[in-house]
């Protein structure tokens, strides 16, 4: 028997080919579709907790079910052919139909025009110079001298003498073209390009936010200011896992893993910056600086450094300090003559983009205590003044961005975003179309009617006896699945974008108690180190991708933000994006960058010893006990007299 099976992937649509692929028996169907080039999404990292991997077997011998796809998928999906990739693993020649969770068309991304920081003080010194020089060409034999040599000679106020070999390169032709008329382009002193004839009026740089979930780039002018253009999309890595520790565990102790992770984002980074220079006919040889935020696995993969040790205690980044790399050592092919600026990282999860964060708010420089929280896969809590700042990661996992959800999906066409209580519950959709599942915004949304609606307590739990006293409609709502599980069903299937209907189940509830907890809990854990009260918070400020689209009533509700009155909780945008532009455009700031990784406490949550106190407490919601009626208040007598009997 040989051990070599043919695996096929049937396309998805019009727009997709089949491909096929020759692998070792018995690898898992995702192992085989990444071999085959056929992105397939794992979100909880090969663990078999969500539903996000997974494949209808079409043709071929069937795998049999794991206990990950029983719980996952059901009875009736296991039965119909359905398989969690990441799980199964193949028997023989297969042809497998890739099935994504939801249709994503339309993701939500915050990009710089939705950011609200203060950049009235950011003075413009990009550090990107170009002057215009005449330089003469050797004409004479016996003078020993050289095209760079004479070039030198041209340049004004000269601080450096080193010239890359890339630039070199280019000298004997550009020197020529136009009678020695050339463009001196430098950084900081270095000379980072020339090029013939005059073209000082054009300079430009690229600000990148590159996080667990989404990436955005936008494209300035480094003498105006002025944004140009603007690219973004969900992160490339999300098919190898959803959240941070997903991804280190893919890459762990394993160099060609992670080469594959960064050959995706460096792919990606790339594309963004020929879509920027493209929407704003910018010539990319013209893009010199390039500043880069994201979080400190992120910031690892990028550069291709080992983050094995980043997943194992104590947790320590390979290097924390400013990095200027050349764009050509990365390689950054899609802007060859640029400089990366990797902006500093605090601590092993607390990255260079909450140092973004904090530079755009401006909370260093602040005389009252402000809180700066970054709710997304990978969050963070900023608490402080100019006196003193501390920080913590507050890892709410993918579930807010709606992995390991049942009906969950990113913010993306389709999905119910907003949900209100009239007669009846109303949702909702991005888009204003029939729903298809749910997004973070929504689910927040949804728990905290539940709340309001008495249908869950404070503990998380749905509402189980005296239904009869709920309006009808409401009521029909509330069921049992066939596998005795109980859920809340928030739009029927003849109402939908699909045939099952939209809901929230128990298991649902439980992973927002975990992900809000985590956030809530590292606000309530920095105030313990500081001994702030909430009174003493003059401001709570919002950021990211997520945090902009929340209620903030209902985040409140359900104990994901402390409750604080409305007018000291404002909304901030994407401030690592600004922050990254801040850098971008001022040297001043970069360096600001630097002192504010020097200045700052990181406060590791779990080496507290109050920490488990306070992350149990923040798994509880606002909610009340449920309302008791008569019947059920003599029922409760009746089993404490039996007990006591007992």
């Amino acid at each position: 028997m040989s051990n070599k099976i043919a695996v096929t992937f049937a396309r998805l649509s019009q727009r997709n080919e089949a491909k096929s692929v020759q692998v070792a028996r018995n690898i898992t169907i995702l192992d085989a579709a990444r071999q085959a080039g056929v992105d397939i999404e794992a979100t909880c990292g090969l663990r078999g907790r969500c539903r996000s991997c997974r494949v209808k077997i079409i043709k071929g011998d069937m795998p049999p079910p794991t206990v990950q796809d029983a719980v996952q998928l059901g009875h009736d999906e296991v039965l119909e052919g359905f398989r969690l990739s990441c799980q199964t693993r193949m028997l023989g020649d297969t042809t497998v139909m890739p099935m994504p969770p939801k249709a994503e068309e339309g993701h939500k991304i915050l990009a710089a025009h939705d950011s609200k920081a203060d950049t009235s003080v950011l003075h413009l010194d990009s550090g990107i110079k170009k002057i215009l020089v005449q330089s003469d060409t050797p004409v004479e034999e016996h003078h020993q001298t050289s095209d760079v040599e004479e070039i030198l000679s041209s340049i004004p106020d000269l601080k450096s003498t080193e010239v890359a070999l890339r630039c070199i390169r280019k000298i004997p032709l550009e020197l020529r073209k136009q009678n020695g008329v050339l463009t001196i382009t430098g950084f900081n002193g270095d000379i980072i390009d020339i090029e013939a004839g005059d073209t000082t009026d054009h300079s430009y740089g690229v600000a990148f936010d590159i996080g667990t979930t989404s990436v955005v780039a936008t494209l300035l002018d480094l003498q105006t200011g002025e944004q140009l253009a603007s690219a973004g999309g969900v992160n490339a890595q999300a098919v190898y896992g959803g959240d941070l520790m997903s991804r280190i565990a893919y890459a762990q102790f394993d160099t060609k893993k992670l080469t594959t992770l960064r050959a995706k984002i460096i792919n990606q980074v790339n594309e963004y910056i020929r879509q920027c220079c493209s929407a704003a006919n910018v010539n990319p040889d013209h893009v010199y600086k390039i500043v880069i935020v994201g979080n400190t696995c992120m910031h690892h993969i990028f550069l291709g450094i080992d983050v094995s040790y980043l997943g194992l205690a104590p947790y320590a980044p390979v290097v924390r300090e400013n990095l200027v790399i050349p764009a050509e050592e990365l390689p950054l092919k899609a802007a060859p003559n640029a400089q990366v600026c990797m902006l500093p990282i605090i601590a092993g999860f607390v990255g260079a983009d909450t140092v973004a964060c904090i530079l755009s708010t401006r909370i260093h420089e602040s005389d009252d205590i402000r809180v700066l929280v970054d709710i997304g896969t990978n969050g963070e809590v900023v608490m402080g003044s100019r006196e003193w700042l501390t920080a913590c990661s507050a890892p709410a996992g993918p579930a807010l961005e709606g992995a390991q959800i049942r009906d969950g999906m990113r913010g993306a066409v389709g999905a119910v975003e907003k949900v209100e209580v009239k007669d009846d519950f109303v949702c909702s959709t991005i888009g204003d179309v029939p729903a298809i599942g749910i997004c973070g915004s929504g689910l927040i949304d949804a728990a905290a009617r539940l709340i309001d609606q008495q249908l869950m307590d404070a503990n998380g739990n749905f509402r189980k006896h005296d239904l009869d006293e709920l309006p009808t409609d409401i009521r029909k709502r509330l069921i049992v699945s066939e596998h005795g599980h109980r859920e809340f069903v928030l739009v029927w299937g003849e109402e939908g974008g699909k045939t099952n209907a939209v809901g929230i189940t128990q298991g649902d509830i439980r992973q927002l108690q975990l992900a809000k907890s985590a956030i809530y809990s590292g606000i309530r854990l920095l105030q313990s180190v500081m001994n702030i009260s909430d009174d003493e918070i003059e401001q709570l400020m919002l950021c990211g991708g997520f945090g902009n689209y929340i209620n903030m009533e209902s985040a409140k509700t359900i104990r994901l933000l402390p409750g604080l009155s409305n007018e000291h909780i404002s909304y901030v945008g994407n401030a690592a994006l600004l922050g990254a532009q801040m850098a971008l455009l001022s040297e001043a700031e970069r360096q600001n960058a630097y002192e504010i990784t020097q200045d700052i406490q990181h406060v590791a949550l779990a080496a507290r010893p109050d920490f488990q106190d306070i992350f149990v407490d923040s798994m509880t919601f606002m909610g009340s006990r449920f309302p008791t009626s008569a019947r059920s208040s003599r029922r409760k007598k009746k089993n404490q007299r039996q007990k006591h009997v007992v």
